[in-house]
């Protein structure tokens, strides 16, 4: 492996940690799915980087496909977590709650 596509995937590897230890040092679900829709899709973009400067080729298409894909369709689904969590979860759990004032308002 070559010198700077190493050094991307480490730090992309690094990013990943990063991520891993917010979702269990994290107590809320609402920092959870921060530190994992932010952290973690970073990582993956900075290791597709890496992986597609070491070979080159149609992988690395392969790759920036997968890249697009990833940057298109993950803030949907981070917002639809958080949608159902906000959802489902009981009580009072929140300082500030816009969400659930419009939708008084909205459904009486």
């Amino acid at each position: 492996m070559s010198l700077l596509p190493g050094i991307i995937i480490l730090i992309g590897a690094a990013l990943n940690v990063i991520a891993g230890i917010g979702l269990v040092r994290f107590e809320s679900p609402y920092a959870r799915f921060h530190a994992a829709g932010k952290a973690s899709p970073v990582a993956f973009l900075v290791i597709a980087l890496g992986a597609g400067l070491e070979m080159g080729g149609t992988a690395a298409l392969h790759l920036a496909v997968a890249a697009v894909g990833l940057v298109l369709t993950l803030p949907v689904g981070v917002h639809l977590l958080f949608r159902a969590v906000h959802r489902t979860t009981p009580g009072d759990h929140l300082r500030v709650d816009d969400l659930r004032d419009a939708e008084a308002k909205r459904f009486g």
